[in-house]
């Protein structure tokens, strides 16, 4: 087979690290019989071929089907890489139907007493987590539990969990903490805590949310639908405390 001419621009020694001086097509015929595994160790080299155009006579050996297992083992990463994101799409798409059902379950409490029944009880079961609550600040000695998954910390607790105007946690493999989550602590391995805001002149509180799972919640998980969440279920109580 002709050589074809080399382009001195651009380097052979750069694929073949061991070559010295200047290098002919024999020599990289003969590297490439030493090392049968090369493409295979590298197969970044095949994008600096190109198929022949054309057959020019015995010896030649034609390239395009390495090209085309490369460009199959190409859709195949991307069609791994489209799974995982559809994955990740229904997985969103479902997050979102059940937070919005909880915000609907929200706005439709009868009463003050209902509303806390509600995020207290129905919401663990609309949001797919074992334990959810809310916590206020309060300034009773020590917290202690209101009602059924109502509990009072002592002021400034929300900014030592959260971090001043942080609005939300995510923590994952921990256990969970009984004066936030009562007697369902326990089964808590990782938690979402969101922060209620009731008014200038309401304590500030939390929604707790856990779960048995380890990784359902954690720091790098992204907290629009939480927040959204949190945000309407403080709108709500605030509503609810003012004078009627």
């Amino acid at each position: 087979m002709a050589d074809r001419p080399r382009d001195r621009s651009r380097p052979v020694t750069r694929l073949i690290p061991e070559a010295r001086g200047e290098l002919d097509g024999a020599d990289i015929v003969a590297y490439l019989r030493d090392h049968p595994d090369f493409l295979d160790d590298h197969p970044e080299a095949l994008a600096l071929l190109r198929p022949p155009a054309r057959e020019v006579g015995g010896g030649v050996y034609d390239f395009q089907h390495f090209l085309l297992e490369k460009q199959r083992r190409d859709l195949a990463q991307l069609s791994e890489e489209h799974k995982a994101l559809l994955a990740t799409t229904r997985g969103s798409l479902a997050s979102q139907a059940r937070i919005h059902k909880s915000v609907l379950a929200i706005l439709l409490a009868p009463s003050f007493e209902q509303l806390f029944q509600t995020v207290t009880t129905d919401m663990a079961v609309l949001l797919d987590v074992d334990a959810v609550t809310i916590a206020v600040e309060s300034g009773a000695t020590g917290p202690r539990p209101i009602i059924h998954g109502i509990h009072l910390l002592p002021p400034g607790t929300v900014d030592d969990l959260l971090g001043p105007e942080r609005p939300a946690l995510l923590s994952a493999g921990i256990v969970g903490d009984p004066t936030l989550f009562g007697s369902a602590a326990g089964l808590v391995r990782s938690q979402a805590l969101l922060r209620l805001a009731f008014g200038k002149m309401n304590p500030a509180g939390l929604l707790c949310i856990g779960t048995r799972k380890p990784g359902r919640f954690h720091p790098g998980l992204g907290t629009e639908l939480l927040g959204f969440l949190a945000r309407a279920l403080s709108i709500t109580i605030a509503q609810w405390l003012k004078p009627r």
